[in-house]
C-alpha cells in the first residue's frame, strides 16, 4: 500500500511545529511565499515562541537568509548564489550528528552539526512566509540511507 503524506502548511506571522524523530529522517518544504523562515532540528526545551531559532543550544536550523545557526552561532552557511528563492524545494537530512541541507534535490555540502540528544524537526515562519512541508513522499529522491519520518505509535 502506499504511504500517505504528512503535509504540514505553516504560513502567517509566527508559528512553528515538531514531531518525534526515529530512523534517519528527511524533510522537505516547498517555499510559497518568501518571508522569515527557518527549518531543521531543535530538542524539545526549545522556545518555539522565540523566532529566528538557533539563538540557544536547543535547535540547529537553516534560516531564510541562508545561514546555519546553532547556541546563536552561525555554523554554516549556503553558497550565495543557493539561496532558496519563492518555489524552490529545501530539504534536509540528519544523522544524528550531521544536519545537511538540499537545494531542490541537489547536496549543498553544507553540514552544521552540534545539538545534543534527542531531537524533532522544527519548522517555523514569520512575516507573511508560507511553506509547505513533505514528511514523505518527497518531491526528490533523498540520499541513500535516509528516509521518511517514522511516527512512534501507541497500541492499546
Amino acid at each position: 500500500a502506499p504511504t500517505s503524506a504528512v503535509v504540514c502548511r505553516c504560513c502567517g506571522d509566527g508559528g512553528s511545529g515538531h514531531i518525534p524523530l526515529k530512523e534517519m529522517p528527511t524533510v522537505q518544504l516547498d517555499t510559497h511565499h518568501m518571508g522569515v523562515w527557518g527549518i531543521g532540528v531543535a530538542t524539545q526545551k526549545v522556545n518555539l515562541n522565540q523566532v529566528p531559532l538557533g539563538r540557544d543550544t536547543n535547535s540547529l536550523v537553516l534560516r531564510h537568509d541562508g545561514s546555519v545557526y546553532h547556541n546563536n552561532e552561525e555554523k554554516n552557511r549556503l553558497p550565495a548564489n543557493s539561496l532558496p528563492q519563492e518555489g524552490d524545494i529545501v530539504g534536509i537530512t540528519y544523522d544524528h550528528v550531521e544536519l545537511n541541507l538540499y537545494l531542490n534535490g541537489k547536496n549543498m555540502h553544507c553540514p552544521a552539526s552540534g545539538i545534543r540528544g534527542t531531537v524533532y524537526p522544527v519548522v517555523y515562519v514569520d512575516d507573511s512566509a508560507i511553506l509547505d512541508c513533505q514528511f514523505s513522499d518527497f518531491y526528490h529522491t533523498p540520499p541513500q540511507g535516509f528516509e521518511k519520518i517514522l511516527f512512534e505509535q501507541q497500541i492499546f
